[in-house]
């Protein structure tokens, strides 16, 4: 009878010291359950908790159920979530700087974005940690291209259009303001209604992200120009990431960093065929008017200007971009 007390304590001991060593990671996002991003962090998951020995769980609040990004850096900050799969440009009030790949038009192509990412990734990382947050790689969204009812070629033809930018979104909020423009700003769950109902009629998006989110059911026109480059990552409140031991950290890192290196692949290629999707379904691409650069450029420099003056973004940064941009072009030979 001592023996069998003691090997049923026994038992209880170990069931109470795992469940005691579970330390579970709430994280909200607004990809709808069954995408590629959803599918590959549920595995990331399993593989880490099998890997930490039950030790870590992950649970993901998809589809935006948790709100806004806005509401979901509200719910980090009082604990009811650790963490988030956020875009780099709601990241601005952890650390501003991380907003840097938002500029419209800065970049021209995907070598240059990869140039420049080669460099800047791991600042932009750090200074998330530096503020309070963990994170475990950048994941390439793509390029955001203007999609419309009408074709817009011109900064003329914008005008009168109902442009809609995220909440939040100073950065794009600035640049249509630079050429007169007064862009209405809803949370990412309202838009494919206000294309229904006429509330909006021109995004910004990729081509991936018009697809899932089935806006492009409700445009007819794409501005053959990249307008915008789109990133996100998942980041963890550091207080919660310290609470597992250095070994379990090391999994996170190394099973999530994977991941995000896998992603970043993935969504190229699905952007590249999401691309031939809008085209096979009659949407029409419409080049920019080779006439019209100088306005397309000022949207950029006066942009970048601002930015620099309100203190969005940092002079440092800011230099830091052109400088690597200026050596990618001068090596290239692809001009300035």
């Amino acid at each position: 009878m001592h023996r069998l007390t003691a090997a049923v304590f026994g038992v209880f001991l170990t069931l109470f010291s795992q469940n005691a060593f579970t330390i579970t990671l709430k994280i909200a996002t607004a990809s709808p359950d069954g995408t590629v991003w959803m599918e590959k962090m549920r595995q990331a998951a399993e593989v880490i908790k099998q890997r930490t020995s039950g030790r870590v769980i992950f649970r993901f609040y998809p589809g935006g159920i948790m709100g806004n990004d806005a509401s979901v850096m509200r719910k980090i900050s009082v604990n009811q979530l650790q963490g988030g799969i956020i875009p780099g440009g709601g990241l601005k009030d952890i650390y501003p700087d991380s907003q840097i790949y938002s500029l419209p038009l800065i970049f021209r192509n995907y070598n240059e974005v990869d140039y420049v990412r080669s460099h800047m990734d791991d600042f932009i990382i750090k200074g998330l940690e530096n503020n309070g947050f963990v994170s475990f790689g950048l994941s390439e969204g793509g390029f955001a291209y203007l999609m419309a009812n009408k074709p817009v070629a011109k900064v003329d033809d914008l005008k009168g259009q109902k442009i809609w930018i995220p909440e939040g979104d100073y950065i794009s909020r600035s640049a249509f303001q630079s050429i007169g423009l007064s862009p209405i700003s809803l949370p990412l769950t309202d838009v494919l209604t206000s294309l229904q109902t006429g509330l909006i009629n021109t995004v910004a998006a990729s081509p991936m992200g018009a697809i899932a989110l089935q806006w492009h059911s409700r445009i007819k026109y794409v501005t053959d120009e990249p307008l915008a480059y789109f990133y996100g990552t998942m980041i963890v409140q550091a207080k919660a990431f310290a609470e597992l031991s250095p070994e379990d950290q090391q999994s996170v890192r190394e099973v999530i960093g994977a991941v995000y290196k896998d992603l970043d692949r993935i969504n190229r290629r699905d952007n590249n065929e999401a691309l031939d999707v809008l085209r096979n379904q009659g949407i029409q691409f419409v080049p920019t008017d080779k006439n019209d650069q100088v306005s397309w450029r000022t949207m950029l420099e006066d942009t970048e200007t601002r930015m620099g003056k309100e203190g969005v973004l940092s002079q440092s940064i800011l230099d830091t971009l052109k400088m690597h941009l200026r050596e990618f072009r001068q090596n290239q030979g692809s001009g300035n």
